[in-house]
């Protein structure tokens, strides 16, 4: 089976701030930029071209003395809007890593500014960084990814991780790609709704039917959520039958679980039920074309998340498409969480589907309390 190489995010990466501009009104912060996320800062703190610790929103961070300020905030780092400028995670001077490593310089490597050497290696026996833009520093910083408290129902009990016969369902944000943007600008777009749910993965594998969580493998029981509505909608039989069909020896198909109790349900469903947004062979270990999952969710008569534009150009600028990102939901009245960039034809891709997401800064700065 051909396995193709799938990155954990970074939640803490070594980066270099690229502008900095003043907020008006404000006399003790500044607005930096960092790859494509905008970041307020303490004013004077950092100069255009300096290196920095940037980490992500929803990044958690150890309780240690360096971030006890953001205690009140429970260490996670939220988008937030200061001053009327919105701020979408911390950009930490390098004194940050004085508590898990000393630096030392090195000679004959004028990329690196240097080395951080680790207090304690890292997982994979690494006892040295270098600090150079876009290094991963997530581990050495004990960052990890918050997640949202689920109910009982909702969390079930556990037969394993994550299959690695199929991959998990996390688009990467287009602030973190716009090194690549132009590029993307190329292709034509299938563009539809984000919605705010819980990411529910369907399989059949050596011919057994699973369901798992985002991150769990689930044991069938009575009350676990996921499982109540794989059976309440026969999705074993709908995948069996159109496996069947097109002579498929396994799939994977993947959503988001909506309904009462996930997320606040935002879209006031009575019971759950899941919207599906893409399918997974997990033999050719490639995904289906977004244009083939909408035909197969209605010969399995099963929903799909709304599709929004077809054939979408993106527009010059990134910034341009964050605010058309802004806008209201077509499942209830009420503002979107954001969009889902599929490309049509992908002209490169080793997973044999190209996409991102934007999340709607309106709906985070309303829902993300």
């Amino acid at each position: 089976m051909k396995k193709i190489k799938i990155m954990e995010r970074k939640l803490a990466t070594i980066e270099r701030i690229s502008e900095i501009h003043p907020i008006e009104g404000a006399d003790a912060i500044e607005l930096a930029v960092i790859r494509g996320w905008n970041i307020v800062i303490k004013k004077g703190e950092f100069k255009p071209g300096d290196l920095c610790v940037y980490c992500e929103i929803d990044s958690l961070l150890p309780e240690r003395e360096e971030f006890e300020f953001l205690r009140p905030r429970g260490f996670r780092i939220k988008t937030i809007k200061l001053r009327g400028q919105i701020s979408q995670g911390i950009a930490f001077p390098l004194e940050i890593f004085e508590s898990v490593g000393q630096f030392q310089s090195v000679a004959g490597y004028p990329e690196y500014e240097c080395l951080l050497l680790l207090n304690t290696p890292l997982e994979d026996g690494n006892d040295a960084i270098p600090i150079v833009p876009g290094e991963d520093v997530t581990e050495a910083l004990g960052v990890t990814k918050w997640e949202p408290q689920l109910p009982a129902e909702l969390r079930g009990t556990a037969k394993g991780g994550f299959p690695s016969h199929s991959i998990k369902t996390d688009e990467e944000r287009i602030q973190n790609l716009i090194d690549k943007y132009e590029d993307f600008r190329k292709e034509k777009w299938i563009v539809t709704e984000k919605v705010d749910g819980s990411s529910m993965t369907c399989y059949i594998y050596e011919n057994e039917f699973g369901v798992t969580s985002r991150n769990l493998n689930l044991k069938e029981n009575d009350t676990n959520t996921f499982w109540k509505v794989a059976r309440e909608l026969d999705i074993e039989g709908k995948m069996r039958r159109y496996m069947k069909d097109y002579g498929l020896e396994a799939l994977t198909i993947q959503g988001e679980l909506l309904g009462e109790g996930i997320q606040k349900n935002k879209y006031r469903i009575k019971g759950h039920t899941v919207r599906f947004f893409r399918m997974f062979d997990p033999i050719k270990y490639q995904f289906f074309p977004f244009v083939t999952v909408i035909d197969a969710m209605k010969e399995m008569d099963l929903e799909i998340v709304p599709v929004i534009d077809m054939c979408f150009k993106l527009p010059k600028n990134y910034e341009d498409l964050i605010k058309f990102t802004d806008g209201r939901s077509i499942i209830v009245d009420g503002p979107r969480e954001g969009l889902v960039f599929v490309a049509k034809n992908p002209s490169y891709s080793d997973s044999g589907r190209l996409s991102f997401k934007v999340i709607s800064n309106k709906f985070i700065l309303k829902h993300d309390a």
